[in-house]
């Protein structure tokens, strides 16, 4: 895809917040970068907001974190790196803000409904290799969630879901499975993806075209302090657990600055 100058930003319109001992230069270095990146949107880019951290313990091999928000005319398109250095952490940022901006265009959004193996190789293959985000070691006594995200699940199929956690650069990504209307999450595992549901169903998934395996394990029924508490002392990224309230699945899962965050159905 040719770059589209027209909708592109300035970088003086790109947000940047520091956190942490952040090289000076690293901020006019983002804003550039990320501007100039947003020439392959196909349609406006109405604004870019990026997070630049240096994490505060010396024992991180990737101290350096580069995350940004990019609004394509009403839709978001997400992606976060890591590095060495700023530097290093904002270049691969930007990589894979190319391709998601790439798959933005009106062409991947028809094909978002129906993926075929070639075209799953093409947009989940073309990104650069993702590292996951340093948390910091804060001390389990003083850990706390600190947001709660409540939001209508969106209904989609598996190959659905995995398009839209790929184009945010999330790490799971929690829906409302199509076939079988069972609060799901899917996530990354290996070179595929897994899915967890609240009742499994996988003989009502239908066609599924992402290399994708089921747990066969039901999510276990918690309570948020539970779950949280199940949390704290796995190895796990995350916990995805049927509400004991309201039997609705939801995930508790670690932040990056050694706190918790909570999502659930706000239905």
């Amino acid at each position: 895809m040719s770059p589209h100058t027209a909708n592109a930003l300035d970088p003086a319109d790109v947000q940047v917040e520091i956190r942490g001992p952040v090289p000076s230069d690293a901020a006019d270095e983002a804003r550039e970068r990320v501007a100039a990146v947003t020439s392959f949107a196909h349609v406006p880019v109405l604004y870019a907001r990026v997070k630049l951290n240096v994490s505060a313990d010396p024992a991180v091999a990737l101290r350096c974190t580069a995350q940004a928000n990019i609004d394509v005319n009403g839709r978001i398109i997400r992606g976060q790196a890591v590095g060495e250095h700023m530097s290093q952490a904002v270049h691969l940022l930007v990589d894979r803000l190319r391709v998601r901006l790439r798959r933005s265009s009106r062409d991947w959004e028809a094909l978002r409904g129906r993926l075929p193996a070639q075209v799953e190789q093409e947009w989940r293959g073309a990104s650069p290799p993702r590292r996951p985000l340093p948390c910091f070691p804060r001390p389990a006594g003083e850990r706390q969630i600190v947001r709660h995200k409540a939001y209508e699940l969106g209904w989609a199929t598996p190959d659905e879901a995995a398009f839209d956690m790929e184009q945010l650069d999330y790490d799971f990504h929690l829906f409302r499975e199509v076939g079988t209307g069972e609060d799901s999450v899917i996530y990354r595992a290996g070179d595929g993806y897994r899915l967890a549901q609240v009742t499994p169903r996988p003989d009502r998934l239908g066609p599924v075209s992402v290399p994708l395996t089921v747990s066969p394990v039901p999510a276990p029924a918690h309570t948020v302090a539970e779950a949280t508490e199940r949390l704290e002392t796995s190895d796990l990224p995350f916990v995805f657990f049927a509400d004991a309230r309201t039997g609705r699945g939801a995930v508790v899962y670690h932040r990056y600055d050694g706190h918790y965050g909570l999502i659930t159905p706000s239905d």
